[in-house]
């Protein structure tokens, strides 16, 4: 590019200056660059997004942008993982300042495996190899324990002292196997299946220590992740230490922080489960205990009543007040009975009184024929036959003669 004049008296536009900027760096054309992904910043609804990557053997961080289908077609990326990018620099005239518009991005080195170990998950996850629902709870005291690791490596040391040390009777079944590099998938798998079908084996234990991402690497291979979901017995995954997760960990029944943690999940403590039982055992006698007391004072708040302390005190309550009331109802019924008496006296008086039994005793008779009808002297004549009723029986008489009463006489 030629040079450009300009002086104190003559200078340059700034608008002239940024498009000759812009003609030259874009010259340059597209290339593929190496970087750290540092930051992705996607904005919701929008085309364009941008992205800082970083050069991460030197200080040079730069602004990257690229549209929503190239970084939907690189895949699960994230913070931290190292990217090739298509890249085309350019000037932004607005501003006049540089920076890069992406074509193409793939992950790279440890981002590339990360991408396949991240597609590799969301494939096992969508047929339910990590559902929490599947997965079996440790047995508390196992009758053996099943433990996967290289021979004479640290993870087996860690894993049987500790083990040991918390339960001395605890009985391990090891079976050796490589923990990295080729041939390690088959031997673990190998080792999953004979301690998967030993009767004596309550939990299986896989241990490694920590290492880089390719060491870590066949613990998310598909076949081992799906050995381990098809084992019957409960795994226990303690692989790498608390920053490392591979595949293995999601599908086992348990994922252990470390080798160590692993051993102190699945054997229990000796001395806390004393200690423990101790403390339930005085919790439980000091429950007794406060039981016993509020059943004592209860049965002394129940002595201390008038009815515990002279039991025959209400009934002779009772006595008396029965003999009373049987008092009142044999004068009632005597009042009662004397009442009745005295109206059945004066009905029978009355009854006397009207009785026409009671004139015939004053001398009187009652007449009538022999039809027992009553005789009236004016239809009587001389030569009839009638009955006369007295008091003390019946006498037949003939009529010799009638004088009927006129009116006026006494």
């Amino acid at each position: 590019m030629a040079k450009v004049s300009s002086s104190p008296e003559q200078p340059q536009p700034l608008r002239a200056v940024v498009g000759l900027t812009k003609s030259w760096v874009e010259r340059l054309g597209s290339v593929w660059v190496a970087g750290q992904l540092v930051e992705l910043r996607r904005r919701s609804g929008a085309v364009t997004h941008f992205i800082s990557l970083r050069d991460p053997l030197a200080d040079v961080t730069v602004t990257v942008t690229a549209s929503t289908s190239v970084l939907d077609a690189a895949g699960p990326i994230g913070d931290g993982m190292e990217v090739v990018a298509f890249v085309r620099p350019t000037v932004w005239a607005a501003r006049g300042s540089l920076t890069f518009e992406c074509t193409d991005l793939r992950p790279s080195g440890e981002g590339r495996l990360l991408a396949q170990i991240e597609q590799r998950k969301r494939m096992l996850q969508a047929e339910g190899l990590f559902d929490p629902a599947r997965k079996r709870r440790l047995p508390f005291l196992p009758r053996g324990v099943g433990l996967i690791t290289a021979e004479g490596s640290a993870a087996e040391r860690d894993v049987l002292e500790v083990a040991r040390r918390r339960w001395s009777g605890v009985r391990f079944v090891v079976r050796h196997a490589l923990m990295q590099g080729q041939g390690c998938v088959e031997q673990i798998r190998d080792a999953l299946t004979a301690l998967d079908r030993d009767p004596s084996v309550d939990v299986i234990i896989v241990a490694r220590g920590g290492g880089s991402l390719q060491d870590l690497l066949p613990f998310s291979d598909e076949s081992l992740v799906r050995a381990v979901f098809a084992c019957h017995t409960p795994v226990v995954s303690a692989i790498g230490h608390e920053p490392d997760t591979p595949i293995i960990d999601l599908v086992a029944d348990l994922r252990a922080a470390t080798p160590t943690d692993a051993a102190k999940r699945v054997v229990p403590d000796v001395a806390d489960e004393r200690d423990r039982v101790n403390q339930a055992r005085d919790r439980v006698r000091a429950a007794t205990l406060r039981l016993l007391e509020r059943e004592r004072q209860h049965v002394a708040s129940l002595r201390s009543r008038p009815v515990l302390a002279d039991p025959l005190g209400p009934v002779t309550v009772q006595v008396t007040q029965v003999g009373e009331l049987r008092d009142r109802c044999e004068r009632a019924v005597r009042g009662l009975l004397r009442q009745e008496a005295s109206w059945v006296e004066h009905a029978v008086g009355r009854v006397r009184a009207l009785s026409p039994r009671a004139t015939l005793l004053r001398g009187y008779a009652i007449l009538s024929t022999d039809g027992g009808e009553p005789v009236r002297a004016a239809e009587a004549a001389s030569g009839d036959e009638i009955v006369a009723m007295l008091a003390d029986g019946t006498v037949h008489a003939q009529v010799t003669e009638v004088h009927p009463r006129k009116d006026g006489d006494g």
